[in-house]
């Protein structure tokens, strides 16, 4: 990691941002040369002033910059930077990359990336519908990418790790300053099944202007973005907008027409966003992405004539509150006193062991043969 420390040091010279630190290192392949590069060299460089040029040559890194790069090493995080093969190719692509990323977990370059984000005040029916998409995306060996927010992202996360599948997590904060508190077991679930990323330094607290400069990173590295709950004023519709313009698809995923949460979404839809109602609607727009089959919206579990599968205690509770009728998540969270998130994953778990099945308007029953179960 020590051949990393140059990437911090160019990073820390006043005046030189990401889009400049991209054109220095097309320039000159490595920071270590912009040092060495001569003030003719370095004036040939969109953007370099003679007074920047000056900076450079006489800039020393801050006590700052050492110290966060020795706690990166101490805690066993990574830092990849653009010329390392794990950092996200699609990333490379946009205007203003981060020159390198801290990293808990691992990053491969071969992922098919899909975005997932939207409202942190997300209904029972957004978080439902996010967890059973993004379960089936990652059952389709794509790796979803979201913010580790409340509501859809953490959703986006969870319904990726229902089924094994890779995630990963972009903060708006510091590695070390997980956000929400509360995530912090899905922050360590996510490293151990894909990677937590971002650009501040460990301990940078997650400042309300940090997310929108995040969001870039999350269309970035992603060939597409699904919008799930957002108003009109929802800080997704930035992602989305980002996405539009780094050349990537934007998805959105509709609501009622009565529910203002979902004013953002259909607004995206109406300006020529597609329509996303299952995992089919993303492949037929980005074929290409897809290596496995295409199922089922959920993958399969076992088959209703298997034996009973063993179940938790959370799953008998919830498989007993649902009689001969169809019954409405809303209904569930109220009758069981859970919270809608980790609703959503037993009621997950119990469709991949074949015992729940949902049906439209997000109302869930047990399938004709396991109602004796």
């Amino acid at each position: 990691m020590e051949k990393a420390l140059p990437w911090f040091i160019l990073k820390s010279v006043p005046g030189i941002g990401n889009h400049l630190f991209k054109r220095l290192i097309e320039r000159f392949s490595r920071p270590e040369f912009v040092f060495e590069a001569s003030k003719e060299e370095l004036l040939q460089v969109e953007g370099i002033s003679p007074r920047l040029a000056s900076a450079i040559h006489r800039h020393q890194a801050p006590e700052t910059v050492r110290r966060d790069f020795d706690l990166a090493m101490g805690k066993g995080y990574k830092i990849i930077t653009m010329a390392d093969s794990e950092y996200p190719p699609l990333l490379l692509q946009i205007p203003d990359p981060p020159p390198f990323l801290y990293l808990f977990g691992r990053l491969d370059a071969t992922m098919q990336n899909i975005a997932v984000v939207g409202s942190r005040n997300a209904t029972g029916y957004g978080i439902a519908t996010t967890t059973r998409l993004c379960a089936s995306l990652a059952s389709l060996e794509i790796t979803v990418v979201s913010g580790m927010a409340r509501g859809i992202d953490t959703a986006a996360h969870q319904g990726a790790l229902a089924v094994r599948g890779r995630t990963v997590a972009v903060l708006g904060s510091g590695l070390e300053r997980v956000y929400p508190a509360e995530n912090l077991r899905l922050f360590h679930e996510i490293a151990e099944n894909g990677a937590v990323i971002s650009e501040f330094p460990l301990q940078t607290e997650p400042d309300a202007h940090h997310f929108p400069v995040r969001n870039r990173i999350i269309s970035g590295m992603s060939h597409g973005t699904v919008i799930v709950e957002a108003t009109r004023r929802s800080g997704s519709l930035i992602t989305a907008r980002l996405a539009a313009e780094q050349g990537r698809e934007v998805f959105a995923v509709p609501g009622s027409i009565h529910s203002f949460k979902s004013t953002g979404t259909h607004s995206l839809i109406k300006q020529g966003a597609k329509l996303v109602e299952n995992a089919r609607d993303i492949m037929e727009e980005l074929p290409h992405l897809f290596r496995a089959p295409f199922r089922n919206d959920i993958p399969s579990g076992k088959k209703t004539n298997d034996p009973p599968a063993e179940l938790e205690s959370d799953e008998i509770q919830v498989l007993d509150s649902i009689g001969p009728y169809p019954v409405h998540m809303d209904d569930l969270v109220r009758k069981n006193s859970i919270e809608p998130g980790k609703l959503c994953g037993i009621l997950l778990r119990l469709e991949l062991k074949g015992l729940l099945q949902q049906i439209p308007g997000n109302f869930f029953s047990k399938p004709e043969d396991a109602s004796d179960r």
